[in-house]
């Protein structure tokens, strides 16, 4: 479970993301923009073979930044925040140590978010040190609410597959706030609240 996040605008776009196949489909993202770019059909040649020109012109529009990357750019810097978390009643994490005895631990994570052309969907990644694998999660964004909503899945353990939303709601350039929602057995409950305040106003 996050409980850290960093926030850096994904400026570099991946020539090998821009061709890749959709791992799982997402309804169309709300956006501030929709990202130009040239039809999804590429024109074959003699050979039946995407034509390389036409397939490099499709990559270079497609690798352009548009005001989904600016939206996102607003949120680069360094932030404060307070958290809330209902885990456990005393609010602790604990994990087995070498003495296999639970014991308090640190928690360190690092979230990277961005908007992928070639979806039309805000993408975003988290690591932590809470286990080895890279959580991706894919979302949208409601000009009206200012807000992002990101929906993944998450497997904590072999077989424990659970659907998790996560909601970033941005009040102003110095505060925004982000909710954490996790589905258990069909119920969705809120399990993580993060307050995150601009270290030196923007």
């Amino acid at each position: 479970m996050r409980t850290m996040k960093t926030f850096t605008s994904f400026i570099t776009i991946l020539f090998a993301t821009l061709i890749a196949i959709p791992s799982f489909a997402q309804t169309p993202a709300t956006s501030p923009a929709t990202a130009s770019g040239a039809s999804a059909a590429q024109p074959a040649n003699a050979t039946g073979q995407p034509n390389p020109q036409e397939m490099m012109k499709q990559m270079m529009e497609l690798s352009k930044l548009n005001e989904n990357h600016k939206l996102l750019s607003s949120l680069d810097g360094n932030w404060n925040f307070a958290i809330k978390m209902w885990m456990n009643p005393d609010g602790k994490m604990q994990m087995p140590g070498e003495d296999g005895k639970p014991k308090d631990m640190q928690f360190k994570g690092m979230g990277l978010e961005g908007y992928d052309n070639l979806k039309k969907k805000f993408v975003a990644s988290w690591v932590d040190n809470m286990g080895t694998g890279i959580q991706f999660s894919e979302g949208t964004y409601d000009p009206a609410t200012k807000s992002f909503t990101y929906t993944s899945e998450m497997e904590p353990a072999p077989g424990m597959k659970m659907p998790v939303r996560e909601v970033i709601k941005i009040a102003d350039n110095n505060h925004m706030s982000l909710e954490w929602y996790e589905n258990h057995g069909g119920q969705e409950k809120k399990t993580m609240e993060i307050a995150y305040t601009r270290a030196g106003k923007k």
